[in-house]
């Protein structure tokens, strides 16, 4: 019996019917699938049924169990097992399938799922993102403006994705371990003819420093606030608007402006 490990935040998803909601929703198209942490295979053993698999174990020994389980699927090419870091493939290499277009389909490990999701953003070749996370995750990817939870991450969503939703909550008795959280499935389909820049990054960093703050007081602390005002103005955004209340277009009309 293999035990999760602490250090790579292993809980094995045990719950079929999670697993078959996640089939479900699957778009109809012709990408590839790309999965991250395939774990014991209980996803991946569904995934190869429809399409050809990329998967990217970073557990040796999990690798070597799936390597041995998968051995029929791994010999005709419907799954490609890959021994790696996800960060460190996306380091080396700007896509993770840098043949044709695919989505990312998987159970991640919580501890990176945001990096994960952020890179699968920049990656020009990734168009759907379907993935289980900590809920808490899943609500800062979906919520829209106006919510207290608000924050860069959500118009980072927006301003990228041309859906983003929650799909299904999960509890956490649906793993092995059960983790301390509750966990839910988001789908987002991203625009692909839109990109964020690093310095845009470095803008909402700025604005949502100080959530429960004004947002001018906030962007004040690296942009001139007499420009800052003027702005505000030229935009009709309140002075007295803090960061979760403005809409992702204004986020990105102010930016560009500045």
């Amino acid at each position: 019996m293999i035990k999760a490990k602490k250090k790579y935040g292993q809980n094995f998803l045990i719950d079929e019917s999670v697993v078959h909601r996640i089939i479900q929703s699957m778009p109809q198209n012709n990408n590839k699938i790309v999965e991250i942490g395939p774990g014991l295979g209980d996803l991946t053993k569904q995934l190869v049924k429809y399409k050809d698999v990329r998967a990217y174990e970073v557990d040796g020994d999990l690798y070597s169990i799936l390597r041995v389980e998968f051995i029929n699927e791994i010999n005709s090419g419907r799954l490609d097992l890959r021994l790696s870091d996800v960060l460190e493939a996306w380091n080396n290499n700007s896509s993770l399938y840098d043949e044709e277009k695919y989505d990312l389909i998987a159970n991640l490990p919580y501890y990176i799922a945001t990096n994960i999701i952020l890179n699968a953003f920049d990656d020009d070749n990734c168009e759907h993102i379907i993935v289980m996370v900590q809920k808490e995750v899943a609500e800062k990817f979906t919520v829209t403006a106006g919510n207290s939870d608000f924050s860069a991450l959500g118009v980072i969503s927006e301003l990228l994705c041309l859906e983003n939703k929650i799909i299904i909550e999960v509890p956490p008795q649906c793993f092995n371990p059960p983790p301390k959280v509750d966990s839910a499935v988001i789908y987002l389909k991203k625009d692909m003819t839109k990109k964020i820049d690093s310095k845009f990054n470095k803008f909402l960093k700025v604005a949502f420093s100080q959530p429960r703050k004004k947002l001018l007081k906030n962007l004040s602390s690296a942009y001139d606030k007499d420009i800052l005002l003027s702005l505000f103005n030229e935009l009709s955004i309140n002075e007295n608007v803090r960061p979760h209340e403005l809409q992702s277009s204004l986020y990105s009309q102010l930016y560009t402006k500045l």
